[in-house]
């Protein structure tokens, strides 16, 4: 589940050479595990090994010798002479007791499978001349593609293409996975990842210390609310969400509805009273109140049992929704802001961050998607090229002392400590119209309950994905509360928790 870039990889190998373990014996297992996996792709047919200079070239002339090993057809094509390569590398290049191809698009025929041992994760150069040619000749050439480590032309850290990128059908890494495996564009170009044993400790990673993690339970189960027997909803929380006006309320009880299928004891609405009976009729569990000014919700947050507060979805964008953001972190309410509540900050973020950082404790968490994010982060946007996405969240996080979570294909959230975690779990059809107010409210629920404000985002995110799935093809927004008490039952099962 830990996540290592290119550099902490590199640093595990190192550990794992310097206890004893010689690095071609890495290669061995790494080479074999691609054979293995090549195998299990194809059956039969001629298979072409590209190799590069590099130990990504030497994990692909292991897995050659072992595939002719075992009787199958095998061709080996190299990017420089066979002379010039060092280290491990020359000593896998000396277990292929055969002739290599020359490297042109040309060599690389009608074969049944192509192996992409070309370049490795730290490709940090854009990919030119005769290896984007063989590249390209790759991607357009139909057969299916077994990439080692990472797909060539992605960089494993930041997943950035560097100009042009092999399109694998299927990846195999080692140990651990790397951001690319999970981060756009990079993760398009992966296909399966396939993540093999190579014999590396995995003690390795208490030195290594590694602050970033796949979404998945794992990492979160421990914090996950589970109601007592002998509890009530007064001990589960109580969720204060703020609508827009009479043409804008439907975001504000899609995450109301959210917060409540999440686990929230109580839901209130804290509507506007000209859309008071508009929000009244389209709700029943969830109550609501009118609430018109800051001064008005500061009075409803005077009842302490009112812990946990969504502001955004539907808000408006303006000076009412900034002083109702004040209001609640003045108050010391855990927080969710999103849509509107970050845009109304767009001229003046430091206000909000210098409100947040001078109520530590305070659990708030910014769900920003790519639009909004540079209304707060300008200098982080992803239109500043070299740095990643868990690279851009990371800093937003510190900078702005709460925990943030920027939406997406691959949802990352990241705390002030600098704790993250990926998810690749949303499947295409989340992308729908009200879907992020829904999660705004799921994560609130769990603050609600007292989640801590990291494993509530990674909780929400993963949760929100698995309902998605669950809703399947043709969700809409709605879907999502609905399909939740069948994400529940299935961690309740990994909890060992009786229902």
């Amino acid at each position: 589940m830990e996540v290592l870039t290119t550099s902490e990889m590199e640093r595990a190998d190192r550990l794992t050479i310097a206890a004893g373990t010689p690095g071609f014996a890495l290669m061995l297992s790494a080479g074999q595990a691609v054979a293995e996996a090549a195998m299990d792709l194809v059956e039969e047919g001629p298979i072409l090994v590209i190799c590069g200079p590099g130990n990504n070239g030497g994990d692909g002339f292991v897995a050659a010798a072992e595939l002719a090993a075992q009787g199958r057809e095998v061709s080996v094509i190299l990017s420089c002479e066979r002379d010039a390569l060092q280290g491990d590398a020359a000593s896998a290049a000396r277990g292929w007791k055969y002739p290599v191809l020359p490297f042109n698009p040309q060599a690389i025929g009608k074969p049944a499978l192509i192996i992409d041992a070309l370049f490795g994760a730290g490709l940090s150069r854009a990919v030119t001349g005769e290896p984007s040619d063989v590249i390209a000749a790759v991607n357009a050439n139909g057969a299916p593609v077994l990439a080692v480590d990472l797909p060539s032309g992605v960089n494993g850290t930041t997943a950035a293409v560097m100009g042009v990128a092999v399109n694998a059908t299927e990846t195999v890494t080692f140990f651990r996975k790397k951001p690319a495996h999970l981060l756009m564009p990079g993760r398009l170009h992966c296909g399966r990842v396939r993540v093999v044993d190579i014999g590396i400790d995995p003690q390795v990673l208490g030195e290594i210390a590694p602050r970033a993690f796949e979404n998945t339970p794992a990492i979160w189960k421990s914090a996950f609310p589970v109601p007592r027997i002998d509890g009530h909803k007064y001990a589960r929380g109580h969720v204060v969400t703020v609508s827009g006006d009479v043409a804008a309320t439907g975001a504000a009880r899609m995450a109301a509805r959210g917060a409540l299928r999440a686990g929230a004891g109580l839901v209130t609405l804290a509507s506007p009273r000209d859309a008071l009976a508009i929000n009244a009729a389209a709700l029943t569990a969830v109550m609501v109140r009118g609430v018109d000014t800051p001064v008005e919700f500061a009075e409803l947050l005077d009842d302490k049992r009112l812990n946990t507060c969504i502001i955004g979805p539907g808000a408006g964008v303006g000076e009412r929704t900034r002083d109702l953001v004040l209001t609640a972190l003045s108050a010391q309410r855990h927080l969710v802001l999103d849509a509107d509540a970050l845009t109304s900050f767009a001229d003046a973020p430091e206000r909000l961050f210098e409100q947040i950082r001078s109520t530590p404790g305070l659990e708030v968490v910014l769900t920003p998607h790519e639009g909004e994010f540079p209304r707060l982060f300008s200098d982080l946007s992803n239109k500043y090229p070299g740095r990643s996405k868990l690279e851009r969240v990371r800093d937003a996080a510190t900078r702005c002392g709460a925990v943030v979570l920027l939406k997406g294909p691959d949802t990352t959230v990241a705390a002030p400590d600098g704790r993250a975690t990926i998810a690749a779990n949303a499947p295409p059809w989340l992308a729908t119209a009200g879907a992020g107010d829904v999660l705004s409210g799921i994560i609130a629920g769990l603050l609600a309950q007292g989640v801590p404000a990291f494993e509530a985002a990674s909780i929400g995110v993963w949760m929100h994905g698995e309902a998605g799935s669950e809703a399947g093809p043709g969700l809409i927004a709605e879907d999502l509360t609905e399909t939740l008490p069948a994400v529940f039952r299935r961690i309740y099962d990994e909890l060992g928790v009786d229902y």
